[in-house]
């Protein structure tokens, strides 16, 4: 039996610069980081005393003959791409909701892949289990997806990630001290707004205006190395940083009317008249999670002004997706 444990990521820059459409003419980056929310995969390989070859466990249960009767996308994909014809059991368990921006589906995909190759007993690097995911949701299953999400994910950690030229994905650790780090987390709040959307509806939309939006991808690419400035002071200016946030935040509204939603709009309205600097929506957006950068003397309002949603605590991870567990099977 092997289990995974992935981190679900925070994109704070340059969301949007890492679709093949964008990055492989114009070059792409994003600023993010991964935090202490996580998706298991539990996986064994089926015992021969069932009339199934395949149990799969998540929001659903399914019980399949064939690789090709699964359902799940992602399952059946990352099975079709390894060449899989044992049977499987496999079980789901994410701490926060799909479909809400935390690149929740990528970090599915990553945490099987892995399981899926120590089954076989074999140790893939980080970068190829990131390129094997971006694989299989753009290219066998058709997501309309970036590359961030996978690479998050597979890495972990606090990361500026480059997309396009000689290397395809370049991923660079941001060093922050204890001294730097824990102020700048505890200035930043997340909420759920307890709506759930599918991020490649939204993206396709978003990618369709892609060669109109060019000046402002530009610009999103620009606020990238001016936030990595900021992280690189031995003190992390957060009014600064979050100014930034609030930026990037009206650009992203641009992209496409699926973006924000009157709602989206009234609860970034409400943080920034209770103290917030800046935020945004993360993920494709439409609904899912915000972020807010804010004062620690203004967090309490900030509760209180969007007392209706569920405030979720959290700190950031290094470790990305790894096995915790990996029994031989005596069966």
């Amino acid at each position: 039996m092997v289990i995974t444990k992935t981190p679900f990521r925070i994109s704070f820059f340059g969301g949007g610069t890492d679709y093949p459409l964008w990055y492989r003419h114009n070059g792409g980056a994003v600023l993010s980081a991964t935090i202490d929310k996580y998706c298991h995969i539990i996986c064994r390989h089926l015992p021969n005393f069932f009339d199934h070859n395949f149990l799969i466990r998540y929001s659903q249960t399914e019980t399949v003959k064939t690789v090709q009767d699964i359902k799940h996308p992602s399952v059946r994909a990352c099975l079709q791409f390894l060449n899989y014809t044992r049977g499987i059991e496999l079980v789901h368990t994410g701490d926060l909701p799909a479909r809400s921006g935390l690149g929740s589906s990528s970090t599915f995909t990553v945490g099987l892949l892995l399981a899926l190759y120590a089954l076989r007993g074999e140790i893939v690097s980080k970068k190829k289990l990131a390129l094997d995911a971006i694989h299989v949701e753009q290219n066998l299953i058709g997501e309309h997806v970036g590359s961030q999400d996978q690479t998050a994910a597979a890495f972990g950690g606090f990361n500026r990630i480059t997309f396009g030229g000689p290397a395809d994905i370049l991923v660079e650790s941001i060093p922050l001290s204890q001294s730097a780090l824990i102020p700048f987390e505890k200035s930043l709040m997340l909420f759920f707004t307890g709506v759930s959307r599918t991020a490649s509806v939204i993206a396709e939309d978003q990618l369709k205006r892609i060669g109109k939006k060019a000046d402002e991808y530009r610009r999103m690419l620009q606020l990238v190395s001016e936030a990595h400035t900021i992280l690189s002071c031995a003190n992390i200016n957060g009014r600064a940083f979050g100014t930034l946030l609030h930026e990037a935040w009206l650009i992203k509204k641009s992209f496409s009317p699926r973006v924000s939603s009157p709602l989206v709009d009234d609860i970034y309205a409400d943080a920034r008249a209770a103290g917030a600097i800046g935020g945004k929506i993360l993920g494709a957006g439409g609904g899912g999670f915000m972020l807010f950068c804010v004062p620690p003397s203004r967090q309490d309002a900030v509760k209180r002004r969007l007392g209706k949603l569920l405030h979720v605590p959290f700190r950031f991870e290094h470790l990305g997706s790894h096995i915790i567990n990996n029994t031989p099977s005596s069966l």
